[in-house]
């Protein structure tokens, strides 16, 4: 689907460019959002866990697609690792994300922080969503546009598995990440 691996960047920059706070609120309606399928969350944390260890998801295909994200209003997301056999493939999987989110921590090491979903909108229209997606029993964002000419209009979804996030376990931007 897309020219090459660096063209994928991160469906979260579009966040910061599309009105983070209209998404965020998607999913968490001003306040905290608990899981409507914790049954999958507990799957995705199983099938994740691994990769707080950012060489098993290098190893595991996952390569750096992003800088570290933050914004000053909403907060940060962080380092964005995407796997591009599971963008192309274009099956959504709770134990099987898109992406993996990953903090600084103290001496250069990474935290892993979230997981983030993601899919090409089957149209490329972004005035129709027939086809959205959801996970967890909650819709993706989007459709929204790419983030560079390679990338398609796609929907994404971010689940803070790894490290509590004040505005909501599925909000896009975490107020307690900050960036070097």
């Amino acid at each position: 689907m897309w020219k090459s691996f660096a063209a994928i960047t991160l469906s979260t920059v579009a966040c910061a460019a599309i009105a983070p706070a209209a998404a965020q609120a998607h999913h968490t309606g001003g306040q905290q959002l608990e899981p409507l399928n914790s049954e999958q969350v507990r799957e995705a944390r199983r099938a994740t866990r691994k990769f707080r260890d950012i060489d098993v998801a290098l190893a595991a295909g996952y390569a750096k697609a992003s800088e570290c994200e933050d914004d000053p209003k909403y907060g940060g997301m962080g380092l964005h690792y995407t796997n591009k056999a599971l963008v192309d493939d274009g099956q959504l999987d709770v134990t099987r994300p898109e992406v993996l989110v990953y903090q600084p921590a103290g001496g250069g090491k990474l935290r892993l922080g979230a997981v983030e979903y993601f899919q090409a909108d089957a149209d490329q229209d972004l005035a129709t969503d027939p086809d959205r997606p959801s996970l967890f029993g909650l819709p993706f964002d989007g459709p929204m546009l790419g983030h560079n000419p390679q990338m398609p209009i796609h929907y994404d979804l971010h689940a803070w598995l790894y490290r509590h996030n004040p505005a909501g376990m599925f909000a896009m931007w975490n107020p307690t990440v900050h960036c070097p």
